[in-house]
């Protein structure tokens, strides 16, 4: 489930903080680079157990109505909702059961959240529309679980702010983590019973090793890369630039730097993107302009054997014109098509 996308944004975190940190030790840094990772994990299983806790709470509700039924001699309630095929299954999931029974995890302690929450859920077109269908199936159980995760879970100001009282990773986690959750409802499949995977940790141990080379890069070689800096801006005034840019190219050049296979295209999209997030509305356009210029004047140098496309204009562009352009464009190396297929962030 850790992707490169949650990596890199966690490690321009953590380098921010390093630095900002009077105690700058990075074997320390290094754990608590990890600790993030892993909340994030944590996070994943917990907004799937949530779906289990609205389920539980439907169960509730159903017996009050069919209690109140038998009494008054009126028609027994649908148990649609309330038994769910895909939400039972996910209740019975041996991973995501012995996840939360190791880090002692629940929703008990947050019933009221849970009511409400399924009070919206029962409340809305999407729920109604439903419980009205004739269709029987698993896949329309399942297809409804993940309409209410997008419409109702996703975007949800009540439960980000209860996720961010939790643990201070979480807020910036959860945009991310979503995306995972949705993918894994779709991915479930009835046949597997209770023993349907949920997505791993980690893909593969590339990953996890990607994720302390780029950071011990960053930190140990920091001196060296904002040299580059220099020595490719000329001109360049960093008073003009936000701190949070220099860690971000900081980043970069430590990946560009130590990992091969990467494109450099990729590289620069992808902390362009994170620049967009973390930094002002301008640093976009700099960050990519500077990167461009620097990757190239390291080629030219012999410092780098990497490859870059030409510019379209057979012309360098300089970090000042660049700088110049809409933080908003598109952030490949001097205006071309990447020169290889994006790495495979999954």
């Amino acid at each position: 489930m850790i992707n490169r996308e949650i990596i890199r944004i966690k490690i321009v975190q953590l380098t921010y903080a390093y630095y900002q940190n009077g105690n700058k030790n990075i074997d320390t840094a290094e754990k608590e680079l990890f600790f993030s990772l892993s909340k994030a994990y944590d996070l994943y299983n917990y907004l799937l157990a949530l779906i289990v806790s609205i389920t539980k709470e439907a169960r509730k509700h159903l017996e009050l109505a069919q209690a109140r039924a038998k009494r008054e001699g009126t028609q027994l309630p649908s148990q649609k909702f309330a038994y769910n095929r895909f939400a039972l299954q996910l209740e019975e999931n041996k991973m995501l059961n012995d996840f939360m029974e190791t880090q002692k995890k629940t929703w008990d302690n947050d019933v009221e959240f849970i009511k409400k929450l399924y009070k919206q859920i029962t409340d809305s077109q999407i729920y109604n529309d439903y419980m009205a269908s004739t269709e029987d199936s698993y896949a329309a159980d399942r297809e409804l679980w993940r309409k209410i995760y997008r419409t109702l879970i996703q975007e949800n100001e009540e439960l980000d702010a209860l996720l961010e009282e939790q643990s201070l990773y979480w807020n910036d986690d959860k945009e991310i983590v979503d995306t995972f959750v949705l993918k894994t409802i779709k991915r479930f499949d009835e046949k597997n019973g209770a023993k349907q995977e949920l997505l791993p940790e980690y893909d593969n141990e590339e990953d996890r090793d990607y994720a302390r080379k780029l950071f011990r890069a960053t930190i140990m070689n920091a001196d060296e890369y904002q040299r580059y800096m220099s020595e490719a801006s000329h001109n360049w005034d960093f008073n003009r630039l936000a701190y949070m840019d220099i860690v971000i190219m900081q980043i970069a050049l430590a990946e560009i730097m130590t990992f091969p296979t990467i494109p450099i295209s990729v590289t620069i999209n992808e902390f362009v993107d994170i620049a967009k997030l973390y930094s002002t509305p301008r640093s976009g356009g700099y960050i990519n302009g500077m990167l461009d210029a620097i990757a190239r004047h390291l080629i030219n140098t012999g410092r780098l054997m990497k490859h870059m496309n030409e510019p379209k204009n057979l012309k360098e562009k300089t970090p000042e014109a660049n700088a110049d352009a809409k933080a908003g464009e598109p952030a490949t190396p001097g205006g071309n098509e990447p020169e290889a297929e994006p790495e495979n962030e999954n």
